[in-house]
């Protein structure tokens, strides 16, 4: 039973899904926002607001944190960056907008982006 077990498997090895978050926090901080299926972009809100809550306040642990959960220089520096414009806000950093249903697959199609 798949009872108080939390986060979505998106079909993947946990090696896998842990690469796919990675890759797409990384994207969505240089670009500022990113298209993706549906629930794919709910895991990678999860992933990203705990690390803009992280960069909220810039310690040299919260720095070291943060670069290990990336791996990526320039996205962990510049994750730094956006938090400054979220000090005051407690959360909902983001916002996931759906667009429809994708015509090969049908899968439901979103984009994830930061909220200005």
């Amino acid at each position: 039973m798949r009872h108080l077990k939390k986060g979505r498997k998106l079909g993947r090895t946990a090696s896998h899904r842990k690469a796919l978050l990675r890759n797409q926090a990384i994207s969505m901080i240089l670009n500022g926002r990113i298209k993706s299926t549906v629930p794919k972009l709910k895991e990678t809100r999860k992933f990203v607001e705990k690390l803009v809550n992280l960069a909220k306040n810039d310690t040299q642990a919260n720095r070291r944190l943060v670069f290990s959960y990336l791996n990526h220089k320039e996205a962990s520096s510049k994750i730094f960056e956006i938090a400054k414009n979220y000090k005051d806000r407690n959360g909902g950093f983001t916002r996931l907008i759906r667009l429809g249903f994708r015509k090969g697959d049908g899968a439901e199609e979103g984009v994830l982006e930061f909220v200005e």
